[in-house]
């Protein structure tokens, strides 16, 4: 799973790249969503043409796997101050969970923070109080996001956020610094700041096992 900026400029040979680079991992499957620099220029028409066939909308959808039902919002193409999903997909995700019983675990997955991380910085989203509200009948409600490039974990209630490590650059932390601009580390410190998050889910647990890697 990608959480978005796949690329920095949306060129066609960034995504090109991108899909080798992915090529490698060994797995069956790869799910992305786009991130803003994903969609420079062209609304995420390059992004989706490259990663998003055969999805809904602007490039949402959703999927089952060993148990756990798997959503993917996005959120970064109607930007003002904070991320935003619109009523098309709000309305996908309130049809996509009607039919779902209350212990089913649920892993929501998007570029911008769904909760309200630091607003001042853009890391938050507009609307997705309605789709959070949707959510807290469900017992174990994990969201994923990208963009703030650190690890934060917050658990409200019944939902918990993570996010990982970034592969190109920190941020500073939030309120930390003049806004999210990428950080100078002393040499040698980088590769610490970097990193990959595996998660793992078992049946009969309502709680996923999270592990972070840094980079060599």
């Amino acid at each position: 799973m990608h959480s978005g900026d796949l690329t920095h400029l949306s060129t066609p040979a960034q995504f090109d790249q991108v899909k080798q680079i992915l090529s490698q991992l060994r797995t069956d499957r790869i799910f992305t969503v786009p991130g803003e620099h994903d969609s420079i220029g062209d609304n995420g028409r390059a992004y989706r043409q490259a990663f998003a066939k055969n999805t809904l909308g602007d490039g949402w959808y959703s999927f089952d796997t060993h148990g756990v039902h798997f959503i993917a919002l996005v959120n970064t193409l109607h930007l003002e101050q904070l991320g935003h999903l619109g009523s098309d997909q709000i309305d996908f995700v309130r049809k996509d969970i009607a039919g779902l019983s209350s212990d089913t675990p649920i892993v929501v997955f998007s570029h911008i923070p769904l909760f309200a991380m630091y607003p001042k910085w853009g890391w938050g989203t507009d609307d997705a109080v309605q789709v959070l509200a949707m959510l807290r009948r469900f017992s174990s409600v994990t969201c994923l996001n990208g963009h703030v490039h650190q690890l934060f974990t917050k658990t409200e209630g019944n939902i918990t956020f993570h996010s990982a490590a970034p592969t190109c650059y920190p941020f500073p932390q939030p309120g930390h610094g003049p806004g999210p601009i990428p950080q100078v580390l002393p040499a040698g410190r980088l590769k610490d700041a970097l990193g990959i998050r595996t998660v793992d889910y078992r049946q009969g647990s309502h709680a996923l096992a999270v592990k972070d890697e840094k980079l060599t």
